[in-house]
């Protein structure tokens, strides 16, 4: 297949991505909780696909600011070199310490694009007091997932673009799942 066909190939395959902003727009309650999910830690987990295809797990620091997320990474950071080679990321909160994650869980699917602007990098350098160089890449959602226990059921909450957030309930027995 030639570069140009598997490009072809691969923006058709492509799911619909929006910025935070739109998300927070569509979905503010689950919008909200998410970030705040994110703001309890620090660190979470980001999944990049290497350019043989594997996965490759690695921390990060997500950031939530003027209506967008943001991911920096260390210059040169094989996340990002996976980001370049196939811009697909998952990114999931930490769910902190202890088995229960009584809060439940979250994690965020879509496509990382890097701000190549000098200027604008070196604006957001200076409003989190980052030094410069680092690689900054902007989230385009293609999915929001929440995850959490209303006993007796887990329930998953579902969002992505140009839908409605699709709840499934399900027990701890043979019952089908319920679906709103």
């Amino acid at each position: 297949m030639t570069h140009t066909a598997h490009e072809a190939r691969r923006a058709q395959g492509q799911k619909k991505a929006v910025g935070w902003s739109e998300f927070a727009a569509a979905e503010p309650a689950l919008a909200e909780w998410t970030e705040r999910r994110f703001g309890a830690y620090a660190h979470h987990v980001l999944a990049t696909l290497r350019a043989d295809g594997s996965p490759r797990l690695t921390g990060l620091e997500a950031d939530f600011r003027g209506g967008e997320l943001w991911l920096g990474m260390m210059p040169g950071s094989w996340k990002a070199r996976d980001l370049w080679h196939d811009p697909r990321f998952a990114l999931h909160a930490n769910p902190g310490p202890g088995a229960d994650a009584a809060d439940g869980d979250v994690r965020i699917a879509g496509r990382a694009v890097e701000v190549g602007d000098a200027e604008a990098l070196a604006r957001y350098a200076a409003e989190v007091e980052m030094p410069l160089p680092f690689h900054l890449f902007r989230a385009e959602l293609t999915e929001v997932v929440r995850t959490h226990v209303e006993d007796p059921h887990i329930v998953l909450e579902t969002w992505r673009p140009g839908r409605s957030v699709r709840t499934v309930r399900r027990g701890n027995d043979d019952a089908p799942p319920t679906v709103d």
